[in-house]
């Protein structure tokens, strides 16, 4: 990698290209940030200026939480990969479904948020268990066989959690606050209602710009995203809300023997073997990629209302991206990939 100097006078130039990109990036070399940088604004209508501190919400990134939530117990034999769901959420009308078909998405199961959507009363506020009792009384088809393909399932994430709670006993959100967060040090880092985040001196909140206003608005305030409120007690597909500091303590510690040996965390970054034979690109919780400079590459993205998150850790040489973004800009694939040029060395 080059040196910081280099890599602050090119990212500084390419983000001078974009001066309406609101978030956090923060680019690390085995575990030493060597870029850290915040943008434009916590809050667009109070012009709150944007700190490295500042808390979003990570939406999917939070799915490689909740997969290690179902690593530790496995660690710990209270349950196996190549369970049968049922035996943990029984009455749901999907044979053939196992843990490790929720990990890496070749569940075929439907999308719990559809069947919520159409009879779910909005006045309240859904959780697991009303996911999952709504999904057995309307019992929607299931889109393929277990392990016949690969498609992307919040589904899947949710009953994890769900089987999680199960499992150990414990509250998913309680869990996740003193067996990893509080575990790794991630001090900012929460599954947080609405009104504790309302609360936060340091949240960013996430935003769209709205081309009739010229201006970026609240996505909390657009009626079409009410669904982050009526579903606001899920749990396992998204709702962590955390800093890119906190998210870089987690990145260390998936070096470290902390939460889970390495021999069970290489699970999560092992593809996932279809019926046909054929490969899918993604572990658990972990999308699985290669750089041709830096070898092994295990990523993840998020999309909410307002946000767009990435987190990409290069395994092999022990670099990483993070990248928190609150008004959801058009150019975050464009400032992924020249991040992950500059971090290979590749940078024009």
């Amino acid at each position: 990698m080059r040196s910081s100097a280099k890599i602050n006078d090119e990212l500084t130039n390419f983000f001078a290209q974009i001066p309406d990109f609101s978030g956090v990036v923060l680019v690390a070399d085995k575990g030493k940030p060597v870029y850290e940088k915040a943008f434009g604004y916590r809050d667009f209508e109070t012009k709150s200026p944007m700190t490295m501190g500042a808390i979003f919400e990570l939406a999917s990134v939070s799915k490689q939480f909740t997969a290690m939530t179902i690593l530790m117990l496995k660690q710990e034999r209270k349950l196996d990969y190549d369970d049968l769901i049922d035996k943990y959420i029984p009455g749901l009308p999907y044979q053939g479904i196992t843990i490790r078909h929720l990990l890496n998405h070749t569940s075929g199961l439907p999308d719990y948020q559809d069947v919520m959507d159409k009879h779910w009363d909005k006045r309240k506020v859904a959780g697991n268990a009303d996911n999952i009792a709504y999904l057995i009384k309307y019992h929607p088809a299931k889109s393929f066989e277990p392990g016949a393909k690969y498609e992307y399932s919040n589904t899947g994430y949710m009953l994890l959690a769900s089987i999680a709670e199960k499992v150990s006993g414990q509250d998913f959100i309680q869990f996740c606050r003193t067996r990893i967060f509080k575990a790794v040090g991630m001090t900012h880092t929460a599954i947080r209602t609405r009104d504790e985040k309302l609360k936060l001196p340091e949240m960013a909140w996430g935003h769209m710009y709205v081309p009739e206003k010229k201006r970026y608005v609240r996505a909390d305030s657009f009626p079409e995203f009410n669904y982050a409120i009526w579903l606001g007690n899920r749990k396992g597909p998204g709702r962590i809300s955390s800093t890119a500091e906190d998210l870089l303590k987690w990145d260390r510690t998936l070096y470290t023997n902390k939460l889970v040996s390495q021999q069970t965390l290489a699970e999560a970054f092992k593809p996932a073997k279809l019926t046909n034979g054929t490969l899918s690109q993604y572990g658990f919780g972990w999308e699985l990629t290669q750089n041709d400079k830096l070898g092994k590459v295990v990523q993840h993205s998020g999309d909410n209302p307002g946000y767009k998150t990435e987190i990409i850790r290069f395994t092999d040489a022990d670099k990483t991206i993070i990248v928190l973004c609150n008004n959801a800009h058009e150019k975050m694939p464009e400032v992924l990939k020249t991040l992950e040029q500059v971090v290979a060395g590749q940078a024009k």
